[in-house]
C-alpha cells in the first residue's frame, strides 16, 4: 500500500506575493534578454546566411510569448487564481508544441541542403551569452515555481534550459563550421533537442513538472508529485 506525500503548508499571501513579484521580474528579464536575443540573431543571420542563427532569433520570440504568460498569470488578482494556473500551464506547454516542429524542420533542412554559412562573430558571441543568461534564469524560476507550487512558471524554466541547450547547439555548429568547417554539427543537436522538447511539453500539458495542488485533499486525490515537488 503506498503512502501518499503530504502536500506542503499553504503559503500566507503575503509571501506568495512575495515570491510572484519576484517570478514576474525574473519573466520580464527573460521577455527583454529574448527581444534583443531575437534582434541580434536575425541580423546576424541574415548577414552570415545562416539559417541556424534566423532560427535562433524566432525561437527566442516562441520563448518569450512564454516570458509574457508568466507575466500575466501573476499579475493581479491572478496571482491566487487555480484557474489561471491551469490556463498558463496549457499556454506555456503550447510554446513547446510550436518550437519543437519548428527546431526538427529547421535541422532536417539544414542536413538536407548542406548549406555552409559564412563565420558569424556575432552569432557565436550571441550564443555565448545565451549559454551563461538562460541557466541562471531557468534554475531561478525553477526554485521559485517548487516554492509556489506552480507548473507553468516550471514550464517556463525549462523553456529558458532549452534555450541554453539551443545557444550550446548553435555555438558548437558555429565554432564548428569556423574552426573545422563542420557546419552539420548544428542540425544534429537541433533534432535532439526537438524530441526534447516535445517530452517536456507533454510533462507541462500533463501537469507533472510541479505539484498544483493547495490542499492536502487535493493532493490525496491525485496522489503525490511525481518530482517530489510538494515534499516537506
Amino acid at each position: 500500500m503506498s503512502t501518499l506525500v503530504p502536500a506542503p503548508a499553504r503559503l500566507p499571501d503575503a509571501e506568495r506575493l512575495q515570491l510572484a513579484a519576484r517570478v514576474r521580474l525574473l519573466s520580464w528579464t527573460s521577455l527583454a534578454y529574448m527581444s534583443a536575443e531575437g534582434a541580434v540573431a536575425i541580423i546576424a543571420g541574415v548577414m552570415a546566411g545562416s539559417i541556424a542563427l534566423i532560427g535562433f532569433g524566432l525561437d527566442s520570440a516562441i520563448e518569450g510569448f512564454a516570458s509574457a504568460i508568466i507575466v500575466w498569470r501573476f499579475t493581479g488578482h491572478r496571482i491566487f487564481s487555480e484557474a489561471a494556473e491551469q490556463r498558463a500551464r496549457r499556454l506555456v506547454a503550447i510554446q513547446f508544441f510550436v518550437l519543437a516542429p519548428y527546431v526538427g524542420f529547421e535541422s532536417v533542412q539544414a542536413l538536407v541542403s548542406g548549406e555552409r554559412p559564412d563565420a558569424s562573430l556575432l552569432g557565436i558571441a550571441l550564443a555565448a551569452s545565451s549559454l551563461v543568461v538562460m541557466p541562471y534564469l531557468g534554475i531561478a524560476k525553477e526554485r521559485l515555481a517548487d516554492r509556489l507550487g506552480s507548473a507553468a512558471t516550471k514550464g517556463e524554466a525549462r523553456q529558458n534550459m532549452l534555450c541554453a541547450y539551443l545557444a550550446g547547439a548553435l555555438l558548437a555548429g558555429l565554432l564548428g563550421n569556423l574552426l573545422f568547417g563542420a557546419w552539420w554539427l548544428d542540425p544534429l543537436v537541433g533534432l535532439a533537442i526537438a524530441g526534447l522538447a516535445v517530452k517536456e511539453g507533454l510533462e507541462a500539458w500533463r501537469g507533472e513538472g510541479c505539484c498544483v495542488a493547495t490542499s492536502p485533499v487535493a493532493v490525496a486525490a491525485e496522489g503525490s508529485c511525481a518530482d517530489g515537488c510538494c515534499k516537506g
